[in-house]
């Protein structure tokens, strides 16, 4: 009787809790079963959750994180909406949960609506007639993405959780059985979806993907490869710089964070990664600022290159401070020698964990250390520092990690070879896309991947562009699925098939929340017709998709922007 007793309530927990089971514990850990496992802490992995959960399914969301939504509630809060009339389903829904937040006045708390100076990009900051908010501030996301997930009776969230790369995958032939995570717990279900930056599971399930950039020829393409002497945005050095510690004198040696290295024929691929940082959350408000820190290892000499960008250019706009509110701001990259931390990247997308965490501290090292070298060094000109002095690290976010983000923003790390790889043609609607699943519309975007010495002698950055769409483009079910032979109950939705430069489009948070949702659907159909995901039937799934306000196309005149008296 006991036995039993103790059966019916495990039964009663496990019907509770919607799952299949939580059932057994071996020598490695416990095992867990769900319909749906999804293994990140994404944005795109939050809205792949709730998404399975609300059509009926059991899920269990893996985040390798402890705070979840990643880069949309750890600094990347100045959304990069690109045209956000094109942004449906889920992921709109984020938006709006934004919104009611900040009709609470007691959000309120540093500086009243009327007083803050706030704008979003390409779209207004409030949009009162959709009741949608752009602009918001880290820790609010948070709040919404962790609410959300609590709403959902049927997700059960396991934080802290880091995929066995080596040997944690189990497949029966092509279909994934379980993952195990490090501490030995292993996660049972019938499909599975990849939701990290960078392509964790994908990778260690036996899926095709790519580092770096693959040359033009690779899919007839103008902008991947190499882009030597091609200077798009302003993070390059406007003027002659010389690179040698002392100007003129070669046997001085190169400032740091400069490569003697030949930068590549125009269109040549390569395996190098466009640059990464922080997204940092200042303050201007001074009850609610501290100062910028010093990092254990500086060397003031590490950031020579900023005085001899000075002396040749006088720019003090060496970040890129756009105001959230509250008066905060989401700080990003600006100049030839800013945030991002150009060429010491390259690793990080195959590396094991401990060689990333070593990365991400050097990052933050470089980041730390070039504010406080503004800020404190006396050959720094009073001019480029007054532009950092309203500024400091705002108190009240990330407030158990020192008021510093959570998270490293991997603009990209491996990208998917799936069964289909979106391309600029697609980007650039040159070609028809078949079977849309969601659309994007940024422009053509990366950042810089080197910083080499020119024929002439000169110090310049390598990598940045920007190239304008003129409307919205599909994107694919194809790109969020392995290769048929490879992997058939997997959907990729942040790491997915892509060339570098078209997912230089693609790689922006609403996109991401939108392919979560669109993945989601997709392996519910999959598990419902108990077929592989390359065989889900895409009329269904069309139709599903929209009923559930998800935009698959554009074919309305695409709306002017209004020019800025």
């Amino acid at each position: 009787m006991k036995l039993k007793k103790i059966i019916g309530l495990a039964l009663i927990a496990i019907t509770s809790l919607l799952i299949v089971a939580c059932a057994s514990v071996n020598k490695t850990g416990n095992v867990y079963e769900a319909d749906i496992i999804v293994y990140g802490g994404t944005s795109g992995a939050v809205t792949s959750a709730i998404q399975s959960a609300r059509e009926g399914k059991s899920v269990i969301l893996v985040s390798p994180d402890k705070h979840l939504g990643a880069m949309s509630s750890a600094g990347l809060t100045f959304t990069d909406s690109g045209r956000a009339y094109t942004i449906g389903g889920i992921s709109r829904e984020f938006y709006r949960r934004i919104y009611e937040e900040y009709q609470n006045p007691k959000a309120w708390n540093w500086l009243k609506l009327e007083d803050d100076n706030l704008k979003g990009q390409n779209v207004k900051a409030i949009k009162h007639d959709d009741k949608t908010m752009w602009i918001f501030e880290p820790k609010v996301a948070e709040r919404v993405f962790d609410n959300w997930i609590a709403e959902e009776k049927n997700i059960t969230l396991f934080r802290e959780k880091l995929l066995d790369r080596e040997s944690g995958v189990k497949k029966d032939g092509t279909k994934i059985v379980s993952i195990r995570t490090l501490d030995g717990d292993v996660f049972k279900g019938k499909m599975f979806i990849d939701a990290t930056f960078e392509g964790d599971l994908m990778a260690a399930s036996g899926c095709s993907y790519h580092v770096g950039r693959e040359a033009n020829s690779v899919y007839n393409e103008n902008w991947n490869g190499a882009q030597p002497g091609v200077l798009h945005h302003d993070h390059y050095f406007y003027k002659d710089t010389d690179p040698y510690k002392i100007k003129g004198d070669k046997s001085s040696g190169l400032m740091k964070y400069i490569s003697d290295k030949h930068p590549g024929e125009k269109g040549q691929g390569d395996e190098k990664v466009q640059a990464y940082c922080f997204r940092l959350c200042m303050s201007i408000v001074p009850e609610n600022m501290r100062p910028f820190p010093k990092p254990d290892n500086y060397n003031a000499d590490d950031y020579l290159l900023v005085l001899r960008t000075w002396d040749m250019e006088k720019r003090r706009d060496t970040m890129k401070p756009d105001r959230i509110p509250n008066g905060k701001t989401d700080t990003n990259n600006k100049s030839a020698f800013g945030f991002d931390f150009i060429g010491q990247n390259y690793a990080y997308p195959d590396a094991s964990y401990e060689e990333r965490a070593k990365i991400i501290k050097a990052h933050k090292d470089y980041q730390q250390g070039l504010l406080y070298f503004i800020m404190n060094d006396p050959r720094v000109d009073p001019d480029l520092r007054s532009f950092y002095a309203p500024y400091g690290l705002a108190k009240d976010e990330f407030v158990d990690n020192d008021n510093w983000p959570y998270n490293l923003y991997i603009r990209e790390a491996r990208r998917m070879i799936g069964e289909y790889v979106m391309t600029e043609h697609d980007c650039r609607c040159t070609k028809e896309t078949p079977k849309s699943i969601g659309m994007g519309s940024y422009t053509l975007d990366s950042h810089n991947c080197q910083r080499y010495i020119t024929p002439q002698g000169f110090v310049q950055n390598e990598g940045d562009i920007g190239v304008h769409l003129k409307k919205p483009y599909k994107i694919s079910y194809g790109a969020l699925t392995p290769k048929r032979n490879e992997v058939s109950n997997l959907l990729v939705p942040v790491a997915c098939s892509a060339s570098h430069i078209a997912y230089g489009s693609i790689r922006m948070e609403p996109v991401f929340m939108l392919l979560g949702h669109s993945s989601a659907t997709a392996a519910t159909m999959a598990i419902d017709a108990n077929c592989a995901v390359q065989d889900v039937n895409y009329p269904k799934l069309r139709e599903k998709l929209l009923q559930d306000n998800q935009i698959l196309e554009w074919n309305k005149p695409v709306p002017s922007k209004k020019k800025r008296k």
